[in-house]
């Protein structure tokens, strides 16, 4: 068993800063995804809606799990002395928002 020892407090709420960042992300996931259900008409009965909308409830619930993990992770490494982890949680976040934005824009030009 490694010492434990508790990291400098500075570095430990620029910790749950970036959780907080992650679950803002997150909340604006699922509204995001809910208000494309709900008000977003791209015709075709409106199925694009439904995708677009289902891609970012889910992007936000794997966002929510992945930010607790990635602060756990980061705080057991910090109070270990060990290196932070990497985490692919942003290129995740980055690649289905940019795939939702051409979904939504590919089919706002083909209505």
């Amino acid at each position: 068993m490694t010492d434990q020892q508790e990291p400098d407090y500075r570095f430990t709420l620029a910790n749950e800063r970036t959780y907080l960042a992650y679950l803002r992300t997150s909340l604006a996931c699922y509204a995001g995804g809910l208000s494309a259900v709900q008000f977003l008409d791209l015709g075709l009965d409106r199925w694009p809606a439904r995708i677009i909308g289902v891609a970012l409830v889910t992007a936000g619930i794997v966002t929510t799990a992945g930010a607790f993990r990635r602060w756990q992770e980061n705080l057991t490494a910090m109070r270990s002395g060990g290196r932070l982890p990497v985490t692919r949680l942003p290129l995740m976040l980055a690649a289905t928002i940019s795939v939702v934005g051409v979904i939504g824009l590919v089919f706002a030009l083909w209505r």
